[in-house]
């Protein structure tokens, strides 16, 4: 049986029968039908897609068209008997693996191959196959969806007990020159864990950098767990986690952006927050995290909310099961 099938299967184990309660009935809340967005099409894809693997574990997966342009390059990868596709076994060692698939995006980029590579990033994600691993390359952020990596990152929920509002959050409008989701409402702040940056480190200095957060008020950050999702776009796939933390403001306190990427800061009522989430002028990617503020703080629950086991269920896809495969097949052509 092709891995790449075995994913499927194994992962569908997780969502096919929630799926399946969920199109059975007719009366599917709105919180379930957002957070299917992106893995609506989850199961038929995986079945398309070929396991990516680098020293005999899998880190990624890779769409068809990928792995097309992947091929083009024998001495970068190699695909087995089962049709996995692997980093070739000579590059012994993280800085040789990083510099050849640094070279492939170069190329992919200046022949325009992927539309996500026109956000090139020049920032860098580090490729494992679980976040306690050790690191096996590095590749720019741009091209992670590529080969369908686990992506981290860190969201800060910051929120203020306002004497009129009540408890409102504060919300972000990205800025219109940002590569991903320009103009969208989201999270008030939020960042990607690139190399060299620890998630604690990511979120202070993201907060700082976005919403210019003095660290007396830092000091009263808390870690809130995380959530993990999947999301398909043009761009390619995206199996992320966001490492979440809440922060209390004071009700005087008003975030500004020192680093251009943000337009304006809102503060919104929770009420609004639950209908702004379902506009399509909310960033998709960052509905979980503000659920899970919503459900962590008892604004949804098992009242307001009878599918409340369901809906938290999705926002904690086990995306451990899409990297759950080992090669031990010989190489073969990859034509």
């Amino acid at each position: 049986m092709d891995g790449n099938v075995c994913i499927a299967r194994r992962f569908s184990r997780f969502l096919f029968h929630l799926r399946s309660r969920l199109s059975m009935n007719e009366s599917i809340g709105r919180f379930e039908m957002l957070l299917s967005r992106g893995e609506a099409h989850l199961l038929g894809d995986l079945q398309r897609c070929r396991p990516f693997l680098v020293c005999g574990k899998q880190v990624g997966v890779m769409q068809a068209k990928v792995v097309e342009a992947a091929c083009r390059y024998p001495d970068v990868f190699q695909m087995d008997s089962s049709g996995m596709i692997s980093m070739h076994p000579s590059l012994k060692t993280y800085e040789e693996r990083s510099a050849r698939i640094n070279h492939v995006l170069t190329q992919w980029k200046e022949e325009r191959l992927f539309v996500t590579l026109k956000g090139w990033r020049n920032e860098c994600y580090e490729v494992r196959t679980g976040f306690a691993d050790p690191p096996l390359l590095k590749m720019d952020r741009s091209a992670a969806c590529l080969f369908g990596v686990r992506q981290y990152g860190v969201e800060i929920n910051g929120y203020t007990r306002h004497p009129q509002l009540g408890m409102s959050l504060w919300l972000q409008r990205r800025a219109l020159t940002k590569p991903t989701w320009p103009g969208k409402w989201d999270n008030m702040v939020a960042g990607g864990l690139s190399v060299g940056h620890s998630v604690l480190d990511t979120a202070l200095k993201e907060a700082e950098e976005e919403a210019s957060i003095p660290a007396y008020l830092l000091a009263n950050l808390r870690s809130a767990g995380s959530v993990s999702f999947y999301f398909e776009s043009e761009r390619g796939l995206f199996p992320n986690t966001e490492f979440v933390y809440d922060l209390e403001l004071p009700a005087d306190f008003v975030p500004h952006n020192s680093d251009g990427e943000v337009d304006i800061f809102e503060l919104v009522p929770v009420s609004q927050v639950m209908e702004r989430i379902f506009t399509p002028e909310y960033k998709t990617t960052s509905c979980p995290t503000t659920l899970d503020f919503l459900i962590r703080h008892g604004f949804i629950n098992s009242d307001n909310e009878p599918r409340l086991p369901e809906l938290v269920e999705l926002l904690h896809i086990p995306l451990h099961y899409l990297y759950s495969q080992s090669s031990s097949q010989s190489p073969i052509s990859p034509n």
